[in-house]
């Protein structure tokens, strides 16, 4: 029979694991609105001045405690940057590619970057996970392949990294993907500065 202490401990990883299960099947549902969003023929998005760093570290609140129960690190230091884009859209591509880090890294850290070149702004996502198989890698954006990864993990849909690139096209924005077997993925998303708001 299990003593108070292996109790609370076995009820701890229970909460934990249905914690981990619920967030997971939000995020399913989350993906399944914005899936139908994406394919309207209706733009609903809105082009506005959006501080970078407050939907980044949205994002990574929103992620947390996943990451403190995985122990995986985060590494990000802010931006004071701005870019015109949907603040919403842009919250729910920078979802998908945390998400995935998460997932595909069972151990090691997740670092977000930020760098402007020239007329260019760039969030780069990092992380040190299993990396993915370079004949997978051209193909990461299509809609429901997940490659090696993705049969690996069973309940891999294959939509969420679609959807992101579906909707940076949409935003004007850029997206691009490099990564390795054993050491990590690296995704870069690109804006553009010169961007001039014509509305009235």
């Amino acid at each position: 029979m299990c003593d108070d202490e292996q109790s609370q401990c076995l009820l701890s990883d229970n909460m934990n694991s249905f914690e981990d299960e619920l967030f997971r099947i939000e995020e399913y549902v989350s993906m399944a609105l914005q899936y139908q969003r994406v394919s309207s023929t209706e733009n609903d998005f809105v082009l506005e001045k959006v501080s970078v760093d407050g939907v980044i570290r949205d994002t990574i609140k929103k992620y947390a405690k996943i990451m403190i129960r995985r122990h995986i690190g985060m590494n990000y230091s802010g931006t004071v940057q701005e870019v015109y884009t949907d603040g919403k859209w842009l919250a729910f591509i920078l979802e998908q590619l945390l998400s995935n880090a998460i997932k595909y890294t069972p151990q090691g850290f997740v670092k977000i970057e930020t760098a402007k070149k020239a007329n260019r702004f760039f969030i780069t996502i990092k992380d040190t996970g299993i990396g993915i198989k370079a004949e997978d890698l051209p193909r990461v954006f299509e809609k429901g392949y997940t490659g090696y990864n993705g049969h690996a993990d069973k309940k891999a849909t294959g939509i969420g990294l679609y959807l992101c690139r579906q909707m940076a096209d949409k935003l004007g924005h850029t997206i691009r993907m490099e990564s390795e077997i054993g050491k990590g993925t690296k995704v870069w998303i690109g804006f553009d500065l010169d961007y001039a708001d014509t509305r009235d």
